[in-house]
């Protein structure tokens, strides 16, 4: 059996990357698998502990920390999230690829934590700032300051791209098209000259601001 990896996927609020990774929800589609993220806080409606989340108290996630038990962990929204480390190790020993769905700086951590040939990193952005505001706006559930804080958080995001071996462009109505373009990378293949994928961090800036 060959051995698996690990794929991380990170991008802004507003970036589409949980459109994106849907596709690959529910264990159907081989090899990959979702790694299930520990957190402090309360379950939305319709999520289901163990499937969604491991939901667990502030006590609990800090002794997790203690003991060494997770890959990553950062606070967001004055909440604990951070990825269990046992399961992930098991899926990779399975010939898994597991899909890590975290902020760039739990990614951080995790490139420093596993060898390259045991990892895959990909950021995804949004074509550029007017449309990521345009997507956040249009949910409709965002206070204007909520809004505010996350379009400065994008800004910072997009300085860690650099530490991404790919960056994706999800265009409006294009999601599909970055979820074929992750099982391509997952294959070995390239992407160079898709419209979708863009060759680094300077051009992704360029692009995002102009």
């Amino acid at each position: 059996m060959n051995r698996g990896k690990v794929l991380i996927v990170s991008g802004s609020a507003g970036s589409g990357k949980s459109t994106v990774l849907s596709g690959f929800k529910g264990g159907e589609v081989e090899p990959f698998r979702f790694s299930v993220s520990a957190t402090t806080r309360q379950p939305r409606a319709g999520e289901v502990d163990g499937r969604d989340y491991l939901f667990v108290t502030k006590e609990r996630f800090e002794e997790m920390i203690e003991n060494g038990e997770l890959l990553e962990h950062a606070v967001f929204n004055k909440n604990y999230y951070g990825t269990p480390k046992a399961p992930v190790e098991r899926l990779i020993e399975e010939g898994k690829v597991v899909i890590l769905e975290i902020e760039v700086d739990g990614a951080e951590q995790v490139m420093n934590t596993f060898d390259e040939r045991d990892l895959l990193s990909v950021f995804i952005s949004p074509p550029d700032y007017e449309t990521l505001e345009a997507r956040l706006r249009g949910r409709g559930t965002n206070t204007e300051e909520d809004i505010r804080e996350r379009l400065e958080r994008a800004k910072v995001e997009l300085e860690y791209s650099r530490l991404y071996q790919h960056i994706l462009i999800n265009f409006d109505n294009r999601s599909q098209d970055v979820t074929s373009a992750i099982v391509e990378l997952v294959n070995g293949h390239s992407l160079k000259g898709l419209d979708i994928y863009c060759d680094s961090s300077e051009k992704l800036k360029e692009r995002f601001y102009n």
